[in-house]
């Protein structure tokens, strides 16, 4: 298991305890790093959670990719690191390029903070890899942009290579091929709009969130 992991905070970033939490209750040890540092120091694995990252302003995500701490992130990545972007982790890691496609607002133009069903697609990626596609799980999504999109050819592309890591069993966003999670070619780096550590205690309604959590933090 990954024992040492940077949460990656951003000016706007709300998701940062709940991450760390769910994390150190798989054991592992979790240090915030700003997005100003230049440096992961000595982490095994990277997560960029939830929130608002410089207020969404412009594109949701779009200047994160600009802050110190991305060049770091990027480099650890094409090493084989395993990074994991949540929610709006999710939409800067594509705004950054280490994702392909991009999200947008969803369908009908409304905010969905609701439980969604979710199926296993592939488990070629570092959130996946403990899993077997076709599992079933059932996890919180929180979001206004979270319709994932991407051209026929990208598309064609993560098919070939088994990118497509979840999708929602009941699209609530549009998202095309009804995409929730999606990996690079390598399934190093993964992101997906719903939110895992909402679903990591009973309390909380479910546990599905830590088979993914487990699987992400698995050693490599």
């Amino acid at each position: 298991m990954a024992r040492r992991v940077a949460v990656v905070v951003f000016p706007g970033t709300n998701c940062e305890l709940d991450v760390a939490r769910a994390i150190s209750s798989l054991g592992a040890h979790t240090e915030s790093v700003f997005h100003l540092e230049d440096s992961l120091g000595s982490a095994e694995a990277v997560i960029i959670p939830g929130g608002f990252a410089h207020g969404d302003y412009l594109r949701t995500g779009a200047l994160a990719q600009f802050s110190p701490i991305m060049e770091s992130v990027s480099a650890f990545a094409a090493a084989g690191g395993p990074v994991l972007g949540i929610c709006n982790g999710f939409q800067i890691l594509t705004e950054t390029g280490l994702l392909p496609g991009a999200l947008q607002k969803n369908a009908g133009l409304k905010f969905l903070c609701a439980s969604v069903g979710l199926s296993v697609a592939s488990n070629r990626s570092v959130l996946t890899r403990t899993t077997t596609v076709g599992d079933q799980l059932q996890i919180p999504i929180n979001h206004f942009e979270g319709n994932y999109i991407c051209d026929r050819e990208t598309l064609a592309q993560m098919k070939a290579n088994d990118q497509i890591v979840l999708r929602y069993t009941d699209n609530p966003n549009g998202s095309l091929d009804d995409i929730a999670g999606v990996s690079n070619e390598a399934g190093n780096v993964v992101g997906l709009m719903p939110h895992p550590e909402r679903a990591s205690a009973e309390i909380l309604g479910s546990v599905d969130g830590l088979v993914l959590l487990e699987s992400f933090l698995a050693p490599l």
